[in-house]
């Protein structure tokens, strides 16, 4: 029996990759997306649509559908993201808002949903970004997308801990500056080559370094 990856935001970009490459692995995928996707459909990926990350219906919806049906999860990514730019002169609160609901919230109450779900032995793995990281803050600005990261990063640590005894093993994932919709098409990486990195990053997770802030290149991040 093939091992199942739920992949949360798969609709493009990394999350996209990650159930491409999962699938080409042969695990069976099921990637959650707001809107129908037909390429994923394509890639033989079990689509789970209308589900947003900010709504709770939803969320916990997905946990409950995938309990009843009696599905293991062996890899959780949290993928979902978003990035809305502000600094100090400008500073937009409802977008603060929106990003802390997104990218912090929403990561950690999809895990608190699946988590009947995921099988003695299993990963997870949050993408949070190193602008999370405080001590590698060299630029300032960008308040509602770094503060969300950072309180991501924090709930990875806990979850770390909290899932130990279920021999469940989190990392934290930093997956480079990827050329997405995210960044406007502006990188160092492509999606495929991001995601090929963050499988072996997840490759090598266990449980004896579980909560670990790693770039997807393999290097530890400061917090």
């Amino acid at each position: 029996m093939s091992q199942i990856a739920v992949v949360i935001g798969a609709s493009r970009g990394i999350g996209f990759e990650l159930s491409k490459q999962l699938a080409e692995r042969g695990w069976g995928v099921i990637g959650t997306v707001r809107g129908p996707n037909p390429r994923l459909e394509a890639l033989g990926v079990r689509v789970e649509a209308n589900v947003d990350v900010r709504n709770e219906d939803a969320i916990y919806g997905l946990g409950h559908k995938l309990k009843r049906e009696g599905v293991g999860i062996d890899l959780l990514v949290a993928n979902a993201g978003i990035l809305v730019p502000d600094h100090l002169d400008e500073l937009d609160v409802e977008a603060l808002r929106a990003q802390f609901e997104v990218n912090a919230l929403g990561p950690l109450r999809m895990v608190h949903s699946l988590a009947p779900c995921l099988v003695s032995g299993a990963k997870v793995g949050l993408m949070t970004s190193r602008m999370g990281s405080i001590g590698d803050n060299s630029s300032g600005g960008y308040y509602g997308y770094r503060m969300s990261k950072a309180a991501l990063n924090a709930a990875g640590v806990s979850l770390a801990k909290d899932l130990a005894h279920r021999d469940i093993a989190v990392a934290i994932l930093h997956p480079g500056f990827v050329r997405t919709g995210m960044t406007a098409g502006h990188g160092q990486l492509e999606p495929s080559e991001s995601a090929r990195m963050l499988l072996d990053r997840l490759d090598g997770l266990n449980a004896g370094n579980s909560g670990t802030f790693w770039h997807a290149n393999g290097d530890v991040l400061p917090w």
